[in-house]
């Protein structure tokens, strides 16, 4: 059986992968030059499975505000295009022959603050994937109290370190989607 050491630090471990992971997420909103790390998280179907673009297409920046995506299969050109259309990222893509040309748009105030829409958007999945942590967390020591394999006292204190650590984490992705946040509102 688990300890409530263990508990605590399984938690942390998984609140620091939510972190990383909007450290990845953040890093693909860039303020309006090309990055080839921008359509890892658009989705294709594919044969009856949603499949990220990169699985399906090679992408390549053609210039510092222009990707360039070819499809492995060129009957995939539609559908990735109308994939990368209807993204929340607000791109406009053009297929030229078996290519398509993904422009990135000039960032205009509009364009800034729907970006930062979808940083505040990616930063309240990360505080929520913090939290299902926290809940897990404190469902297994409940657990632990109810099966007798801790005290009161222990699950308690344990609970409060839980609790700690979802503050620590919750403001660190504050302070991340601050610097963020000012970063796209700068001109």
């Amino acid at each position: 059986m688990s300890t409530t050491q263990e508990v605590k630090q399984s938690a942390e471990q998984k609140m620091q992968k939510s972190l990383e992971a909007l450290k990845n997420d953040l890093a693909k909103v860039r303020t309006g030059r090309a990055h080839t790390g921008l359509l890892d998280h658009i989705h294709v179907d594919y044969y009856g499975s949603p499949m990220p673009i990169p699985q399906v297409a090679n992408v390549t920046l053609v210039d510092a505000r222009t990707l360039g995506v070819a499809p492995f299969e060129k009957k995939m050109l539609a559908t990735i295009d109308k994939a990368i259309r209807d993204s929340d990222l607000g791109l406009n893509p053009s297929a030229q022959g078996d290519m398509i040309r993904v422009p990135m748009p000039m960032l205009t105030e509009e364009r800034r603050k729907d970006l930062a829409k979808v940083v505040r958007s990616e930063g309240e999945d990360a505080k929520i994937a913090v939290r299902n942590v926290r809940r897990d967390a404190n469902t297994t020591l409940k657990d632990m109290l109810k099966n007798k394999t801790v005290s009161e006292d222990d699950e308690h204190r344990a609970q409060d370190d839980v609790q700690k650590l979802t503050d620590r984490y919750v403001a660190e992705i504050d302070k991340m989607l601050q610097v963020k946040e000012a970063e796209l509102m700068a001109i």
